[in-house]
């Protein structure tokens, strides 16, 4: 099942359970979806590698927007956005820890056969890839450019 149809399934017992925020949730996911689906330029189908950018995107403005409520004082705002991340995130495959993001991005230097800072680049088109949804972009960066410089 796609991640598109894994999500519209997901409203309906959230509707039966009257769980208004995981309601408001997988009904602005299932918006971005069809949004995506059809765009200028879209054929109309969503691959399941273009949902999970769309819901790494989605988690990544839910963060930033609790953190600033946070900022301004706006704890119940804060709230909601964290319980929206929170189910958007049940949807995202599980972050990896230090040592596994460590692990992975040495396959990919390995692979790519880095040398040095100079091939930044190169590593970083192969591990943004791979690693999508598992990473966040800063930290894969820092990574990368820090196992680079120990080269």
């Amino acid at each position: 099942m796609s991640l598109f149809e894994t999500i519209s399934e997901a409203i309906k017992p959230a509707m039966l359970a009257k769980d208004k925020v995981r309601l408001q949730a997988l009904r602005g996911i299932k918006k971005e979806f069809i949004e995506a689906k059809t765009a200028p330029g879209a054929d109309g189908e969503l691959s399941d590698d273009t949902a999970m950018k769309i819901l790494v995107k989605m988690a990544k403005q839910r963060s930033e927007s609790a953190s600033i409520y946070r900022s301004q004082n706006r704890p119940d705002l804060a709230e909601t956005e964290e319980a929206e991340l929170a189910v958007i995130q049940e949807y995202l495959p599980k972050a990896l820890s230090a040592e596994e993001l460590d692990a992975e991005l040495r396959k990919i230097i390995a692979q790519t056969g880095a040398t040095g800072p100079a091939d930044m680049g190169k590593v970083m088109g192969v591990a943004t890839k791979a690693l999508a949804g598992r990473a966040d972009g800063k930290t894969v960066s820092a990574a990368v450019r820090s196992i680079l410089a120990s080269l």
